[in-house]
């Protein structure tokens, strides 16, 4: 009797065994357009390979330090918060400066903001250093009058001096505006994030669930990777915010760098790396949810009206991108 009912059993768990010992083709299929159209991110940013600890550390030091806005109240970190579970974002349509007055766009991620092409929405700063720059002086922003007024404040605290000195041991002045950007660039360059997407990708079938690859299907099938390619999914590229339907805004984006008349509403293609983490969405904020977001996506820049259960399965899909370590 007992060996009736172990005979079927074993055969189960047998047959169980080999029914899930590997992955599908049709997985090993998708594993191979994620890697041709996509690939995993480097697990180091360009330039990286040069930052030694002294000069991350003080990088992080300046990243978080209040002193380099006018009134003391605000840092790069505000902004951009990478406490925690931060996803580089402060989570609202524009951020306020030190006194008080928003900025007339969203905050993007400083999250693996060293892979893109150039930074901000409208691309005029070329990399991290020449966009680590801006901030601090601008009016709205951090506020301080002048890269004299940084400087002599660095100069006057206790410990930037000797911490400038240890990260620049080759130069006489170590303290400049110049060292200071560079520093903060060289933080930002760890900030690279991995995902369960990149370890499927990289050869785990199981890091991403069967709907999580059904949305992968449907994220390629809507043209999404017409713009959301490469590494990224997106930062490589401008394109024109209201490419097939109209988008309104009143904002120029690129034209405002170029002054080229078909440069206006152009702007940088964001990542889509985190994007589960970083909402609101676009270049002025004004889409709260994720959903919202591919729909209206789809619509502006690619003529298409998703259905809600395509919409469901791209934004599924997109969850994968989360970075591991901050995903809820």
């Amino acid at each position: 009797m007992l060996r009736k009912i172990l005979t079927p059993l074993f055969i189960s768990i047998l047959l169980a065994t080999f029914t899930y010992c590997g992955p599908t083709q049709e997985t090993k299929d998708l594993q191979g357009k994620a890697k041709q159209i996509i690939g995993a991110l480097p697990e180091k940013m360009p330039g990286s390979e040069n930052d030694t600890a002294e000069l991350i550390s003080l990088g992080k030091k300046l990243y978080f330090e209040k002193k380099l806005s006018l009134n003391e109240t605000q840092s790069c970190n505000s902004c951009h918060n990478v406490e925690g579970k931060g996803a580089g974002v402060d989570n609202l349509p524009t951020s306020p400066g030190a006194f008080g007055k928003n900025g007339d766009r969203n905050s993007p991620t400083v999250l693996n903001a060293g892979f893109h092409f150039v930074q901000f929405w409208d691309g005029r700063a070329a990399d991290l250093k020449a966009q680590a720059k801006g901030p601090i002086l601008n009016p709205v922003e951090m506020a301080m009058p002048s890269e004299k007024e940084v400087l002599q404040r660095l100069n006057a605290d206790a410990e930037y001096p000797a911490l400038f000195a240890k990260a620049y041991p080759n130069e006489k002045t170590p303290v400049t505006y110049e060292n200071l950007a560079g520093a903060i660039a060289a933080f930002e360059r760890t900030l690279v994030t991995f995902s369960r997407f990149d370890d499927f990708i990289n050869g785990d079938y199981k890091a991403i669930s069967q709907a999580e690859q059904e949305g992968f299907k449907s994220f390629m099938a809507a043209g999404c990777t017409s713009c959301h390619s490469g590494n990224l999914l997106g930062g490589n590229s401008f394109r024109k915010m209201g490419q097939v339907n109209e988008y309104k805004t009143n904002d120029l984006g690129l034209y405002n760098v170029t002054k080229k008349a078909e440069d206006k509403y152009f702007f940088k293609v964001p990542s889509l790396r985190n994007i589960a983490l970083t909402g609101p969405y676009f270049h002025d904020g004004q889409v709260k949810t994720l959903e919202e977001a591919v729909k209206k996506m789809a619509y502006h820049q690619l003529g298409m009206n998703l259905s809600e259960d395509e919409t469901k399965k791209i934004v599924t899909f997109l969850g994968t991108l989360s970075d591991k370590n901050r995903a809820n």
